[in-house]
């Protein structure tokens, strides 16, 4: 089967990687790719806002699956487009991927379905917004109701500094994305993610994992798209993993194809684990970066077959496999992340992959023969081990042999485990 996989980043080099080894990928073409991905798929030139040209080339090269990597070709309708020429693809509708297109969306599914999530309030205007406000206690959590790759979520302390967002919000801050804002309850726990596949009827758990949003060590800082993660999330135990299937994820499932927008895809829940038990604090429609690149190496199944079964509501009765062994990855951005990054900067990976560890490309070009940096967030250095704390010591040991002076990466990955490890 040849495959076409759509995307750029971390998470389609694990992807890629991950496909590359599956008996049944014959051939796997990548688009746009990446330095990394170009190791294990033929980089073609496809556009993928260009829907009848992607249409087009897979049908030049008998692509029987395309796997969508970002969300923006998701909320774009691609799935629809390439369904409609009779293209099997692993990803979801336009209509379906508004549960990650759209905060309020998903904040009104929730409302409909009964699934537990905080408390919230969709705005359309400043005016609006402010007054809001008054419904909630600080801190204030605002989200730009769009796509805003990432960024578009701010956690308030005080009604000033909520108010001043608010303003920047709907002053363009996040563009098109920030026409809505909602507000919601801030909720208190810890974060974690949990994955599942489906093909609209069939649900596939399919791993759990923690991250670490905020740029500075033990948490601080702004907010960014990942600075690192690992897989399993001790924290989601069999009983929380249950139910967060019983209470969030099958709800959904159920209720979108009851109303006439079945979900295809990967579902991703952010979940906020308090003492009622988990909180949904958002869906994403694709994998998460960096936690796909966790899940890809733990996973032992054919990913291809596991994707086409998906894509072809063929998914009763597949399984997938995970090591029992932790992964973590750390990411190593350019100076200036989440800001303005220092694009450029040579990298030397030396032998960082000597000890079992894997580094996936996340923001990287070739410039006259050399590897440099071209992003905020550039490489992502994975690992395994036993539990957490070994986990985080072979990347650390990866990271050390890497030369990219203009890039960072924060030294404590993991850190909330390994001091429940230490115990």
């Amino acid at each position: 089967m040849n495959i076409l996989l759509l995307g750029s980043g971390g998470r389609e080099h694990a992807l890629a990687w991950k496909l590359a080894q599956s008996p049944s990928a014959t051939k796997l073409y990548a688009a746009p790719g990446n330095p990394g991905i170009a190791e294990c798929a033929e980089i073609a030139s496809v556009d993928a806002a260009d829907h009848a040209g992607v249409a087009d080339f897979c049908k030049a090269h008998d692509i029987g699956l395309v796997v969508i990597g970002p969300e923006a070709p998701l909320v774009d309708g691609l799935a629809d487009s390439l369904r409609a020429a009779g293209i099997p693809v692993f990803g979801p509708s336009k209509a379906a991927a508004q549960l990650e297109g759209s905060k309020g969306f998903t904040k009104d599914l929730c409302a409909r379905a009964n699934i537990p999530t905080g408390g919230y309030v969709r705005t359309t205007s400043l005016d609006e917004a402010k007054a809001a406000l008054d419904r909630f206690d600080a801190p204030y959590v605002l989200k730009a109701d769009g796509l805003a790759a990432g960024k578009g979520v701010v956690i308030a302390p005080t009604r000033e500094e909520a108010e001043a967002a608010l303003a920047d919000m709907f002053g363009g801050q996040f563009g098109a994305a920030g026409a809505e804002v909602v507000i919601e309850e801030f909720l208190e726990g810890e974060e974690a993610s949990f994955f599942a596949l489906t093909d609209g009827e069939t649900i596939l758990p399919f791993g759990t994992a923690q991250d670490h949003k905020r740029v500075g060590e033990g948490d601080v800082g702004p907010n960014t798209g990942g600075m690192g993660a690992y897989s399993p999330a001790p924290v989601l135990t069999l009983e929380l993993q249950q139910r967060t299937m019983d209470e969030i994820i099958r709800p959904t499932v159920e209720t979108m194809r009851a109303e006439g927008i079945p979900y295809s895809g990967v579902l991703y829940a952010g979940l906020m684990l308090t003492t009622d038990g988990p909180k949904l604090i958002e869906y994403n429609c694709r994998f998460g970066d960096p936690e796909c690149q966790v899940l890809m190496m733990r996973l032992e199944s054919d990913l291809a077959q596991i994707m086409l079964a998906c894509a072809k509501g063929e998914l009763a009765g597949v399984e997938g496999a995970f090591s029992d062994k932790t992964a973590l990855t750390v990411v190593m951005a350019a100076k200036g992340y989440p800001g303005t990054p220092e694009k450029g900067g040579a990298i030397d990976l030396g032998d960082a992959e000597a000890g079992g560890a894997k580094v996936f490309h996340a923001g990287t070009a070739i410039k006259d023969g050399q590897l440099v940096a071209n992003g905020g967030r550039v490489l992502n250095v994975t690992a395994m081990g036993a539990n957490v704390t070994e986990a985080q010591a072979a990347a650390y040991e990866a990271v050390e042999r890497i030369g990219f002076a203009s890039g960072f990466c924060r030294r404590d990955i993991g850190w909330r485990e390994v001091e429940r490890e230490r115990g």
